[in-house]
């Protein structure tokens, strides 16, 4: 799997203003339902703040990946935003987080969520691209930087 299947460069936001949690999943939710047929921005913010609940998406590193499940979706979905400036998340290191992917999968598909979740936990994980992701100011650029990373991977 490809970032670039589930993330494309019109769901990518940089130097986003967004002072809290909810904030950010309703830009994400905007994000994600202007360009997903059939999916409106109240569903998906509905999903990503019910599974938020269960448990804080934070994983360290300024970094979290809010994610759940819709009905109405048939592939996975994504959006990511880099903010301005961190937003306390609850995380697991405690840091402020800045930037944000958004991942919705179809209902019933639990391996590919978790398949999905994975790779971009280990994309995440690269100091060098967190750093790179953090410099870059434009929706190209992040998406450059997503294909750059997948071709060595």
């Amino acid at each position: 799997m490809q970032v670039s299947e589930f993330i494309q460069t019109s769901r990518i936001l940089c130097n986003v203003e967004a002072n809290s949690k909810k904030r950010a999943f309703e830009i994400l939710s905007q994000l994600i339902s202007k360009s997903c047929e059939g999916v409106n921005a109240n569903d998906v913010f509905d999903s990503l703040i019910a599974r938020e609940r269960l448990g804080g998406t934070g994983i360290g590193y300024g970094v979290a990946i809010p994610h759940g499940r819709l009905k109405n979706i048939n592939t996975t979905q994504g959006a990511f935003i880099k903010l301005k400036s961190g937003i306390d998340f609850d995380a697991l290191d405690k840091k402020p987080v800045d930037l944000m992917f958004a991942l919705l999968v179809p209902e019933n598909a639990e391996e590919e969520h978790l398949e999905t979740l994975a790779l971009l936990a280990k994309m995440l994980n690269d100091e060098k691209v967190r750093e790179n992701l953090r410099n870059a100011n434009t929706a190209e650029e992040v998406q450059t930087i997503f294909d750059n990373w997948q071709k060595l991977h």
